[in-house]
């Protein structure tokens, strides 16, 4: 690929499927802190410097249970998994590993060791079942997985149908044939590869609008740009912080909030696999957390349930993964005196790149563009707009979309910028404020649900003859997923069937995409031409919210 640095990899596979490179967003590297050399390998930089600056006895990472990982002992044991990697599993550099798991230590350390022995990291959600994987595993042709025993399952069936080389090796149990126990004599030194600091270290697949995901990729400089944009000029996180987030690790949000920001601080990362937003209150107050990142919707619900004080710890809050209404903000300043850090990233950008902290926050706008970074607002031909117009948020920085072999390059790249699919405005100050999104992406409690794969879900139901799948705006979750369904002739239509349908697509497909409300109709809107027509749906649902709205104004 022109212009960038000789690799470090014997297989090529990433850099042989990246986008020529006049499909590529313009790359700037405006600061000091985003000057890199060209030999540059992440994992280095993200334990033994750290290391080398703060010690090797402070602790790294805590769990619920008190398990706690020095930062000594986490090298340890990410160096021992590269070197079974490389020595009993034979990983070429350049290799692809897949991993999947909730939020633990032993995914951070195999995610680390992953890049120290010069593989590329596919991590991977562990709620997704066997079909949703199926298309990562096509698109980035892993050799080895490296899977929690609890969720293995789907990756031995994918192994059995489309991916008969793919080595698995599982962790977290209690048996001979466990990486935990399978490392527990090996060297704990491991040299790390000499990879450039262009060469691709992690593959991040998105949530995908049409149930094909598209897979972003991101170099060994890229991991370290995103802390030294957003984690050093606005987290600004600090040696004894304790760092909770709630979004898992394949979701580059949590990668960053968890991993990345923590390490380079010299902080700790509180790890948990799952909680809701009343025990993560409960987590925050016992352990002493002092920075949180999660959804707005969790601190909504926060705030409701009563337990606001309990966050009384907290000296950093982040929001993102959906806009943070102002009331939310308002409370949780009033209540605790914490200005919440919101902020906008995306997949294909790695984290956030627009944002703002203490005294800079301008309440509900979104921000202004992180140091590191320049943003604007595109009209639909691709023009530059003035403060106050609406359109689509266009961004440049240190990192860009580079999808892997993806015609889906072109519609996200528009003469250097990435379009992130979000509309917005700007006011005269520079601050951007969210409007909504621009295509058909349902926002839920932060997480990305795409319509299309919903719907594919549902009509697989033997009693549904199509479906149509929109957001409805929700107090809550801000939004959720709302199914639009035409049964077979005869089939039930009562609360038992909804039931059935839902239980159906949580059965099919990753639980929490599954539609929390259902509505029998007779048909669905189409066009002349027999196209379907969601946003007369979506009119339908934001006409009947307006009309709720009015009824209890005047009651």
């Amino acid at each position: 690929m022109t212009g960038l640095a000789p690799t470090g990899y014997q297989d090529t596979f990433a850099r042989d499927h990246l986008p020529p490179p006049e499909q590529w967003p313009a790359l700037e590297f405006t600061t000091e802190l985003l000057q890199y050399p060209q030999r540059l390998n992440a994992a280095t930089a993200l334990l033994d410097v750290p290391i080398a600056r703060f010690g090797a006895d402070r602790p790294a990472l805590r769990t619920p249970d008190g398990e706690v990982w020095s930062y000594g002992e986490l090298r340890q044991r990410t160096n021992q998994i590269a070197g079974y990697l490389t020595d009993e599993l034979g990983l070429v550099t350049g290799n692809r590993v897949l991993l999947r798991s909730p939020n633990n230590p032993w995914t951070v350390a195999a995610w680390l060791a992953v890049l120290k022995a010069g593989g590329i990291v596919v991590t991977t959600m562990a709620a997704l079942r066997a079909r949703e994987v199926a298309p990562i595993v096509e698109k980035t042709c892993p050799a080895i997985a490296l899977v929690d025993h609890r969720f293995a399952v789907p990756i031995h069936e994918l192994r059995d149908t489309i991916a008969p080389d793919l080595k698995v090796v599982e962790y977290g149990a209690d048996s001979p044939d466990d990486l935990t126990r399978l490392i527990a004599d090996r060297p704990t030194q491991f040299t790390a590869v000499d990879t450039a600091a262009d060469d691709v270290a992690l593959f991040g697949p998105t949530s995908g609008s049409t149930g094909i995901p598209k897979i972003t990729t991101h170099f060994h400089r890229d991991i370290l740009s995103i802390d030294n944009t957003f984690g050093r000029t606005t987290l600004q996180l600090e040696p004894d912080d304790l760092v909770a987030c709630t979004a898992p690790f394949a979701f580059t949000f949590g990668l960053g909030m968890l991993v990345v920001f923590p390490l380079r601080a010299g902080a700790c990362a509180f790890l948990t696999e799952s909680a809701t937003p009343a025990q993560l209150a409960d987590l925050v107050q016992a352990h002493g957390i002092t920075a949180l990142a999660t959804a707005p919707t969790a601190y909504k619900q926060i705030l409701r349930s009563g337990n606001a004080e309990q966050l009384r710890t907290l000296r950093k809050a982040v929001s993102a993964g959906e806009h943070i209404q102002l009331e939310t903000w308002h409370e949780m300043r009033e209540r605790l005196g914490l200005r919440i850090i919101d902020g906008i990233g995306a997949t294909e950008m790695l984290h956030i790149f627009i944002s703002a902290a203490g005294d800079d926050i301008r309440e509900g706008a979104t921000g202004k563009p992180v140091p590191g970074y320049r943003a604007t607002i595109l009209d639909d031909e691709g023009n530059e707009t003035g403060p106050g117009e609406i359109g689509r948020l266009a961004v440049i920085g240190p990192v860009g979309c580079r999808y892997l072999a993806d015609d889906r390059q072109r519609s996200y790249v528009l003469n250097g910028w990435n379009v992130t699919g979000d509309t917005f405005t700007r006011d005269a100050d520079g601050y951007f404020w969210y409007q909504a999104r621009t295509d058909n992406m349902i926002v839920s409690s932060g997480y990305n649900i795409g319509g299309p794969e919903v719907e594919a879900a549902v009509e697989e139901h033997p009693d549904v003859v199509e479906c149509a799948v929109v957001a409805k705006p929700d107090p809550e979750r801000g939004s959720i997923v709302c199914a639009f369904v035409v049964l077979r002739a005869g089939a039930d239509s009562d609360a038992a069937a909804v039931k059935e349908i839902q239980d159906f697509v949580k059965a099919h497909i990753a639980p929490y995409k599954y539609p929390r409300e259902v509505r029998f109709v007779d048909a669905l809107p189409r066009n002349a031409s027999g196209k379907l027509q969601h946003f007369r749906l979506r009119e339908a649902l934001d006409t009947e919210a307006r009309r709720g709205s009015a009824t209890e104004a005047t009651s």
